[in-house]
């Protein structure tokens, strides 16, 4: 299949060629493994939930960013693992096409390396959103060997982020930090809170409910034997 749509007739002139369009199709293959899905859908479900009130950005994972200077979906694209966009229309994407998207490259970019592609994030790719993509911060996590490490943008090249007292890094970009929890990449507040996914939240809410209710039963159960006790007294307690 080409890169390019032509009309009935073989095009003569370069304005008869139609540039394909900016909803090209995610072209990215199956992540590694399930470690690795799960970091990435992790990852997501965080951010959104606690963005859940901003429409100014966009997260995804494992999806396709062409980025051809020529507008051909054959040519120039990668697929971060995870990577959020700023200043950008929160909506449904198949793909991120750079030249239908004002241009806008992601601000931070994540990749959870593996056996078979840890050489290339710490090469290749850091070496392309570096000088192409202009990405803010990059971060690396590998779920296997907990191996994590970002850098930011200052004049032009990446510098690694030192990480705080906790081991946590930095980002300016999101106003949070990224750290490990459990074996995985989580991000937590500028507190140092964790942030929560959906499930958690949940959980937190029905064993607060539950620790309520515990609570509740208790005084009634404490209230009932007071009451008893003043009737042996011969005292009405619905009279105090």
């Amino acid at each position: 299949m080409t890169a390019t749509l032509v009309s009935n007739t073989q095009p003569t002139t370069e304005e008869e060629i139609l540039f394909p369009p900016g909803n090209l199709y995610s072209d990215e293959p199956p992540v590694e493994s399930e470690l690795h899905l799960r970091q990435i859908i992790l990852l997501i479900q965080c951010l959104e939930r606690l963005w859940r009130d901003r429409q100014d950005f966009y997260a995804a994972g494992n999806l396709t960013i062409y980025y051809s200077p020529r507008q051909l979906k054959s040519e120039d694209f990668r697929g971060p693992d995870f990577f959020v966009v700023l200043g950008t229309e929160r909506k449904p994407r198949k793909s991120w096409t750079v030249w239908h998207e004002n241009g806008k490259y992601p601000d931070v970019i994540v990749e959870i390396l593996s056996k078979n592609t840890a050489s290339v994030d710490r090469g290749l790719k850091k070496q392309i959103y570096e000088n192409t993509f202009r990405t803010a911060e990059y971060f690396w996590f590998d779920p296997d060997t907990l191996e994590f490490e970002g850098f930011v943008m200052v004049g032009g090249q990446y510098q690694a982020i030192a990480p705080n007292p906790s081991g946590y890094l930095w980002s300016q970009e999101l106003g949070l930090y990224l750290g490990r929890s459990d074996r995985q990449l989580r991000f937590f507040t500028a507190n140092g809170d964790l942030v929560l996914t959906p499930n958690e939240i949940a959980d937190r809410e029905a064993q607060r409910a539950e620790t309520e209710a515990q609570r509740a039963d208790t005084e009634a159960q404490r209230a009932a034997r007071l009451a008893a006790k003043l009737r042996e007294l011969n005292i009405d307690p619905d009279t105090l």
